[in-house]
């Protein structure tokens, strides 16, 4: 039953955890998460949780570490509440980069929750926007996806062959598909440094895109990538709000954000009520 659920939310992003529990109809767990001079973090929860099946959200974006730290406290001070049951929900999971191995000795960690959160995406495009339409793909890996999204919009795909040379710096080498004349929207599971986004954007743009956006599940957005973005022949970035935006990003007039609530609302739900989660996925 609902009133059987918890919700707690670590610090990384208190915003999206309310609008969950505002879909749920739940009040927000009571937790109070402090951090010592030397970095060490002390978690309280404030009221009785034995029994509950509770939730946690937090997103293990900057400071990843930190934000890793304090979910895996929260957890264990849950498990010795005697919660029945503990599902950490995590929006955007800061080692997700790693899904797969590249070079010897290099982990391998787990995929993003990117298809989940596809639906939020691909239902804006469907809205907002007509015309010939061509969905890109920055990297092979993407393709699947990204097809996915070209059937749900009548679109045709397109692939970027890319060479990555050192993290964070990408090179795009060719652009496999047609692209002359149609909208080309990029469909990518996080936005860094902008550098590959941008790239691409330009590459569409020379062999004759009439336009070109952008969407991703996670808007890393580091160092530069507010600036390449205001620069780049991208119209608008269509982002989630797994990670909140910094001002910069904010402020940007080319980034629309959207909230995941109601999805991660609905998961957590058919989750506790023991149902599948699978009609959710694109």
């Amino acid at each position: 039953m609902k009133n059987d659920i918890k919700l707690f939310g670590g610090t990384s992003n208190p915003a999206l955890t309310l609008e969950v529990c505002q879909y749920l109809g739940v009040s927000p767990g009571k937790i109070l998460a402090k951090t010592f001079s030397d970095g060490e973090t002390r978690v309280e929860l404030g009221e009785n949780i034995r029994g509950r099946d509770v939730f946690v959200v937090q997103s293990t974006s900057t400071p990843v570490n930190d934000n890793l730290m304090q979910l895996l406290i929260i957890m264990d001070a849950m498990r010795r509440a005697s919660a029945e049951r503990i599902t950490a929900v995590i929006p955007y999971y800061g080692y997700g980069r790693q899904d797969r191995k590249v070079k010897p000795r290099v982990p391998i960690s787990a995929k993003l929750v990117a298809d989940l959160i596809a639906p939020i995406l691909l239902k804006y495009f469907q809205d907002n926007t007509q015309g010939d339409l061509v969905i890109v793909s920055p990297d092979a890996g993407g393709v699947e996806r990204a097809r996915a999204f070209a059937k749900r919009l009548s679109a045709s795909l397109a692939i970027i062959d890319k060479r990555r040379v050192t993290p964070n710096v990408a090179e795009a080498m060719n652009i496999i598909g047609e692209v002359k004349g149609k909208t080309a929207i990029i469909l990518d599971d996080m936005v860094d440094t902008a550098g590959t986004l941008t790239q691409a954007a330009r590459a569409l743009s020379e062999r004759g895109a009439v336009a070109v956006q952008a969407c991703c599940t996670h808007p890393v957005l580091s160092g530069p990538a507010i600036e390449r973005i205001v620069d780049s022949p991208i119209d608008r970035l269509v982002i989630t709000n797994t990670i909140p935006l910094n001002a910069a990003g904010a402020a940007c007039s080319k980034i629309i954000d959207l909230s995941i609530a109601e999805i991660l609302g609905e998961t957590i739900k058919r989750v506790h009520d023991s149902n599948s989660v699978s009609t959710l996925f694109v």
